[in-house]
């Protein structure tokens, strides 16, 4: 068991629809040691890979992509933005995204001053559940021209389609925890050995 698979038995609480709440440790409250901790495996992981910048999505994406890239000679991080305000302007790119946990459909949008083909991505999310995120992103990379080198993603549900679909694709996928199944009546976690 890894360092995030304990704090996940520790700190998480499993809820009903599926929900894993991790808000005190990940995703709303940030545990910036354990960031470190992550972005530390994810350097070990992607290791010999090109990595010039750092792609997300907001809002929990961020504070992760952050740390990794500190393990990344401090590359630029950029993060596909949900909603379009005043500060962005000139040409984007655009994907249509839907949430798990919101149960919403975003159009993200990066600026294309921020991403080229001249980029070599480390892609990096706090989930993986069905993949859509993931997909939004890749489709932006791809429209940038950049190369996509990696993706990582703090906790994956195994149990459901994204990993699958992502790992299809032939991207390279590490999930620093895989959750195989959850029960919300008994608040247990099973996790995929790695």
């Amino acid at each position: 068991m890894n360092f995030l698979e304990e704090r996940i038995l520790k700190d998480g609480v499993v809820k009903e629809g599926n929900v894993l709440k991790v808000d005190s440790f990940l995703n709303h409250q940030l545990d910036v040691e354990l960031f470190d901790k992550m972005g530390e495996e994810f350097a070990r992981r992607f290791e010999g890979k090109e990595i010039n910048k750092i792609l997300t999505i907001e809002a929990s994406g961020i504070g992760i992509a952050v740390a990794v890239a500190r393990h990344f000679n401090n590359c630029p991080v950029v993060f596909a933005k949900k909603t379009r305000s005043i500060n962005l302007d000139g040409d984007m790119y655009m994907a249509e995204v839907e949430s798990f946990t919101h149960k919403n459909i975003n159009n993200v949008i990066v600026s294309k001053k921020f991403l080229s083909s001249d980029d070599k991505l480390l892609i990096i999310d706090d989930f993986l559940a069905n993949g859509c995120a993931l997909q939004g992103l890749i489709q932006i990379a791809m429209e940038a021209g950049a190369e996509v080198e990696g993706i990582g993603i703090a906790i994956e549900k195994g149990f459901q389609v994204g990993g699958r679909t992502i790992r299809n694709l032939g991207y390279q996928l590490e999930s620093l925890a895989i959750i195989d199944g959850m029960d919300a009546t008994t608040g247990t976690v099973t996790f995929r050995p790695q």
